[in-house]
């Protein structure tokens, strides 16, 4: 069944280009409809039109994602080429984001992330909390390769930009409810109200609710269900024509119950097998649940002059975590992790752009304040012993950049930008034994003296380097922009806060910066009379000093399990992107993208038996598909005195690892997810009808894992899940 679907997706998008040549001569574009030359974006921190853009960047509508049944941010990965944006292993809202095969598999405080998440141009710093739920947005952009030049903040694999609705000056509102499979019921209202002319406050509150996919056999408790509630709320101010202010306020709170994995082998005690649902599990420990995010930030522009605008974003983020993982899947003690996370941030970023007659350009400056910090315990119950780590890191980031392009020639650009990025971090962390398969004093548990210390002290670093990026662009036509660019971004070092002192000394030498150098070619345009538009872009990255974890089960005479965070990886990255939109007849459009990826490890050095040891020849880097593709159709006519949209679509990924060493038992294979949307629209516009299928063959797939094989850990392999076949209606009032 894949076979036939990849084979139908690839024939998709062959047939879209040669109907759409077919077509050219016969039909005009629909009034309205969107081609890549209407599109404008903020990928370079000025709106401009997205075929001049010289950065692989896709730019998702509010519109394209509510025709496809987009609820959350997870839904870019089946329409943006080579992304991996999905919800991390044992949570509901905390994100992994991967492009180019550049990411960070590990949520733990103290990681820096390898893609940078903004909500209107605010960093956020922590993934708890970040998968952001569809609502009251403009548009989603996702920009692929080191943005090092353009944004406050590091983001060497690229960089997802959240871009918010802004309040008009007539009165908006707009209501709905949806019900579907799992007893899903999710409510959205929204709305905005202008107080005089130069005054505007909006709102919104979601609420996200489902029963489990599965069902823990163990305590009866939901698996994968849904409990979120989100929050925003925002007042503009413009005084006049030339100063604008935004005052706005987000808050996420997620009250699922716990997630567990699916136990993919059995046990060496217990006779405990896979249960038959890949969303069930035997699970034992039990705790408190809950993830709390929220923030607030000010946004000013003032226009001094017709060449020179003035911009300020200050801001303030927090968030809280308690959650408990059974990594052995059972009711038994042998494997079970209660923890609690919290951060909170400052950040302030200024900027003055600039556009001139034949140049333009952003300069900035951008400071963080940031702390984050956690404890958690690894109930290792075959041992008769707890682990608790607990640690926090401290981090001010200073950074100064700019990017300016001018116009060589009508035809002929040029762009050059740096950034200088210094990162001052002091960190804490300590680790240590304590008796009894029972939840240490970190984490609530009994208190009780130390068994034994295997990690504690402080450490201080200082981070710094100068990124540069350089490009070069082309109108080959008023329809067509080719152009060549080469960026460097740049991640700072820190600690490993599950470090054991005692097992790997060198632990507290802490790990160093790493680099990702990309070379780019891209072009973009439209054709045949722009009924097609397209964006297509070959990329060269060379990734240096790589910041790998890898994790060590030690027994006797050493006992416990360990991670060792260190630059011990180079690799060679490569691959190209097409994505685009063809106008087939005055009815029907398509969508499209295709993603190729080849990611090898050039160097993969282990250093915890004292000696350098190269084993890249048995790694492969993970959440890296050679192969990812979309194809969606969406068929617009009358109905009923309304209009109706249907949008079948399709997506694809190749064979893919969980993990850095190849695993046969959790190693994905490819697959193709098939969807459905049906949208009517009333003829006065206030009503839609939507009715959405996700999944509809069912497929299963991993999306993550935990692995400690062995009878130690009483062979603990179990997997994640993408969610099941669904279905769901929803109806929206607006006006």
């Amino acid at each position: 069944m894949n076979r036939v679907m990849k084979c139908a997706l690839l024939a998709g998008a062959a047939f879209s280009a040669i109907s759409t040549a077919a077509y050219a001569q016969d039909a005009a574009p629909q009034d309205g409809a969107s081609a890549l030359d209407d599109v404008v974006v903020t990928a370079r921190r000025r709106d401009e039109q997205l075929k001049d853009v010289p950065v692989a960047v896709s730019a998702l509508s509010a519109e394209r994602l509510e025709q496809t049944g987009a609820t959350d941010i997870t839904a870019l990965q089946q329409q943006t080429p080579n992304a991996t944006v999905q919800i991390a292993r044992g949570s509901n809202s905390t994100l992994i984001s991967f492009i180019r095969g550049v990411g960070q598999q590990d949520p733990l405080w103290g990681f820096e992330p390898g893609v940078g998440l903004y909500i209107d141009d605010v960093y956020v710093a922590r993934p708890q909390g970040a998968v952001l739920d569809v609502f009251d947005i403009q548009r989603i952009e996702v920009l692929r390769g080191p943005q090092g030049t353009l944004y406050g903040r590091n983001t060497i694999g690229g960089a997802i930009k959240y871009v918010t609705k802004k309040l008009g000056q007539e009165p908006t509102f707009l209501g709905r409810a949806t019900v579907g499979a799992y007893n899903e019921q999710n409510f959205l209202v929204s709305g905005s109200v202008p107080i005089g002319e130069t005054f505007a406050i909006g709102g919104a509150i979601a609420t996200y609710d489902h029963d489990g996919y599965g069902k823990n056999l163990n305590t009866g408790q939901d698996q994968y269900d849904k409990d979120v509630t989100a929050y925003r709320a925002s007042a503009e101010w413009t005084p006049s024509d030339r100063l604008f202010f935004r005052l706005a306020y987000d808050r996420v709170e997620d009250n699922s119950s716990p997630r567990h994995g699916h136990r993919e082998v059995n046990s060496t005690v217990g006779g405990y097998t896979p249960p038959s649902s890949v969303y069930d599990t035997y699970a034992g420990i039990v705790g408190p649940q809950k993830v709390v995010t929220e923030g607030y930030s000010l946004t000013g522009e003032y226009v001094l002059n017709d060449m020179i605008t003035f911009k300020s974003i200050t801001a303030y983020r927090k968030g809280d975590t308690a959650t408990v993982i059974d990594f052995d899947e059972t009711p038994l003690p042998t494997l079970d992790v209660p923890a609690l996370y919290s951060d909170d941030q400052f950040t302030q970023e200024l900027q003055l752009l600039f556009t001139g007659e034949r140049w333009s350009g952003v300069a900035g400056l951008f400071y963080l304040d940031g702390t984050s910090s956690g404890a958690f315990d690894t109930i290792a119950g075959n041992l008769g012993l707890t682990i608790a780590a607990a640690g926090s890191v401290d981090t001010k980031s200073f950074s100064a950049f700019a990017d300016f392009s001018y116009d060589l020639s009508e035809r002929l650009h040029v762009s050059l930008g740096g950034r200088y990025t210094r990162d001052d971090k002091d960190a804490s962390v300590f680790r240590a034994f304590y008796l009894g398969a029972t939840p240490s004093p970190y984490t609530g548990g009994v208190a009780r003296p130390i068994f034994a210390t295997r990690t504690n002290y402080s450490a201080s670093d200082t981070f710094e380097k100068f990124t540069p990026r350089a490009s070069v662009s082309y109108d080959f036509s008023d329809q067509i922009t080719g152009y060549a660019s080469v960026g460097q971004g740049f991640k700072s070092g820190g600690w490993d806060m599950r470090g054991d002192a005692a097992l790997v000394p060198q632990t507290v030498n802490g790990y160093q910066p790493e680099t990702v150098t990309t070379y780019e070619l891209g072009l973009k345009g439209s054709a045949l009379d722009r009924r097609l538009t397209f964006a297509a872009a070959a990329f060269y990255s060379d990734y240096k000093d790589q910041q790998i974890t890898t994790q060590q089960v030690a027994t006797a005479p050493a006992v416990g399990i360990a991670s060792v965070v260190d630059n011990a990886g180079a690799s060679t990255i490569y691959g190209f992107e097409l994505e685009g939109s063809a106008y087939l007849t005055d009815d029907i459009t398509a969508n499209f993208s295709v993603g190729y990826l080849k990611n090898e490890f050039d160097e993969f050095i282990t250093l915890v038996t004292g000696t350098p040891v190269d084993i890249s020849a048995t790694r492969q880097p993970q959440n890296s598909p050679e192969w990812s593709a979309y194809y969606g159709m969406t068929w617009s006519g009358d109905i009923m005195g309304g209009k109706i949209r249907v949008t079948p679509s399709l997506s694809y990924r190749s064979d893919y690892h969980l993990f850095d060493a190849p695993d046969p038992i959790l190693d994905q294979k490819g697959y193709v997810l098939a969807d459905a949307a049906v949208i009517w629209s009333a003829p006065s516009g206030r009503y839609e009808i939507g009715l959405f299928g996700k999944n509809l063959t069912d497929q299963e797939y991993r999306v993550g894992a935990y692995s400690f094989p062995g009878a130690t850990y009483n062979n603990s392999i179990s997997a994640f899940y993408g969610p099941p076949r669904t279905y769901s209606a929803s109806l929206t009032v607006k006006f």
